[in-house]
């Protein structure tokens, strides 16, 4: 892995560590924001605080270069309560960094240090410090502020470490990395009576369970087996007596996909279906969805991202599949060519796999994250790609 002055690895080792005691929720990252300020100003790095919300973008420009590029991490945190047994164990209950964010803003620090005591590149390196990645609109938030516009960036690069991928590792894809994310909603609207009575209602208890069956087939019946797609059910409300059918029950969960006109299909499949089941029951169907966009990197700056991890001394594997989880870096990607690679995290301990209460980042990758970051700024502003 890249070599580290001592001094500055025990640093980001220390930062990394205060950040996952102290977590915060998308949208409240107060403390996260104003630490990170602190240390882009002991670090001399200047900066532009509050854009999107509590986002940060710092900005290096050395040499004649017009060339810019910018590097992004997250900051927010999940609502998970924390069972690791750590000296910086979460602080905060229910709440915890569970996906490594902690480990990303780190990193970006990292790189933002490295590339101030580097001289040899030139241009201009925007640092893009995220917040409310996990679903609460982020980036569309920065986005929204005019970041690419008042932060000049012609591309831009990011990474996720990456649990049970050899640590250190730099995995590039072809193409799609992260899938679209969307969420439903289907409420079912019936007759409430008497549990005793059903003949005097129309119960959407029972109806439901139909709906939850005839939802499983929207996949394996509905999507080209060549394609990819899930359609999971993750929460089921309705009731609240054991003698009485209730007027209303509704479901909720998540729907990936990575090609638009599956996504078209599976959503006209899913109203469809839950329609004509509400029919059948005489009763009513609502259904409501919202989605996002896919993580499709492009062709120039995946090879570019590959180059990085070569220059940086690290493994690079280019065979990974794409995973159906989502990240909203994909909008950053909808406005600029770029990269999104995941840095190996190492194997899983204890079951800790992202989004789970074992979860831990692993201090030993802050080299190659660093690392990778500031070589990949290095490969884009010196690159002849237009």
């Amino acid at each position: 892995m890249p070599a580290l002055d001592r001094d500055l690895l025990d640093k980001l080792t220390a930062w990394r560590r205060h950040l996952h005691a102290h977590p915060e929720l998308g949208r409240h990252e107060k403390m996260t924001s104003a630490f990170v300020q602190e240390k882009l100003t002991e670090l001399g790095v200047p900066f532009v605080a509050n854009v999107g919300g509590y986002g940060v973008v710092a900005t290096l420009t050395k040499g004649a270069s017009e060339r810019t590029v910018g590097l992004r991490a997250d900051m927010d945190a999940l609502p998970i309560q924390e069972v690791n047994d750590l000296p910086y164990k979460s602080k905060t209950p229910n709440v915890m960094h569970a996906c490594g964010h902690d480990g990303h803003t780190t990193s970006l620090l990292g790189a933002a240090a490295l590339l101030k005591a580097d001289d040899g590149w030139s241009g201009t390196v925007q640092f893009v410090f995220q917040p409310a990645e996990e679903g609460t609109g982020g980036a569309l938030a920065m986005l929204e502020d005019g970041v690419l516009e008042r932060f000049p960036m012609e591309r831009v690069f990011a990474l996720h470490n990456w649990p049970g991928l050899e640590a250190g590792t730099v995995a590039v894809h072809r193409g799609p990395v992260m899938s679209e994310p969307g969420r439903f909603k289907i409420t079912l609207t019936g007759k409430a009576g008497h549990a005793a009575l059903p003949e005097q209602t129309h119960d959407p208890i029972v109806a439901m369970g139909h709906l939850i069956v005839a939802l499983q087939t929207i996949v394996s019946r509905n999507v080209d087996p060549m394609e990819s797609a899930v359609v999971s059910i993750g929460q089921v409300h309705g009731g609240l007596a054991s003698n009485q059918i209730p007027t209303n029950v509704f479901i909720e969960g998540t729907f990936r996909t990575f090609v638009p006109a599956v996504r078209d299909r599976l959503l006209s499949r899913l109203k469809g279906i839950a329609e004509n089941i509400a029919a059948t029951f005489e009763m009513t169907a609502a259904v409501e969805f919202t989605y996002g966009s896919a993580t499709i990197n492009t062709l120039a700056e995946e090879d570019m991202a590959a180059a990085a991890g070569e220059a940086a001394g690290l493994p690079v594997r280019r065979d990974m599949k794409a995973s159906t989880t989502g990240e909203d870096f994909a909008y950053f990607l909808e406005k600029r060519p770029g990269c999104y690679i995941w840095m190996g995290n190492g194997p899983s301990v204890n079951g800790g796999d992202l989004h789970n209460d074992r979860y831990n980042f692993n201090d030993e990758i802050l080299p190659a994250a660093s690392g990778w970051l500031a070589a990949v700024a290095k490969q884009a502003l010196a690159s002849n790609a237009p």
